[in-house]
């Protein structure tokens, strides 16, 4: 029998009814493909907390992975570009010094505004990038590495 999968999972709060969205569809990609996981629920202000808190999660020992995931857009003050970068280039040197597989769900859309449509389309787009991550670390997971 395969050991349960203990995953943190990290979640910015900017637009939380969309990025929430991400753990459905992980919860569901797992359960579809009869991996039991226990979760651990992480909440952080925006995207460029994340890192930190990835890298410390992951320094616990505690899990088999770290999930993160934001919406990153841009409101006008500074690129979100930048931002964008800033958190992935975060959550992948998390990874390294730590040796535990930290994914990345932060996306950076082009233009993003608050109206149905759009909350709409990315809360849908956000299931299934969380279904994509359930399928990384089932990958990286069955690695012996």
């Amino acid at each position: 029998m395969t050991r349960p999968l203990k995953i943190a999972f990290v979640k910015a709060r900017w637009h939380a009814a969309i990025v929430d969205q991400t753990q459905v569809g992980f919860e569901a990609a797992m359960k579809e493909q009869g991996r039991e996981c226990h979760l651990h629920e992480v909440h952080v202000p925006g995207a460029l907390e994340m890192p930190l808190v990835a890298k410390k999660l992951a320094e616990t020992g505690k899990y088999d992975g770290v999930v993160c995931a934001a919406l990153v857009v841009n409101g006008g003050i500074y690129r979100h570009e930048f931002v964008a970068q800033a958190v992935v280039d975060g959550l992948v040197r998390a990874s390294m010094d730590t040796g535990v597989p930290v994914y990345s769900v932060s996306l950076t859309p082009h233009e993003f505004q608050e109206s149905a449509d759009h909350i709409e389309f990315y809360s849908k787009h956000f299931v299934k990038k969380g279904a994509e991550a359930a399928n990384a670390v089932l990958t990286m997971d069955a690695l012996d590495i």
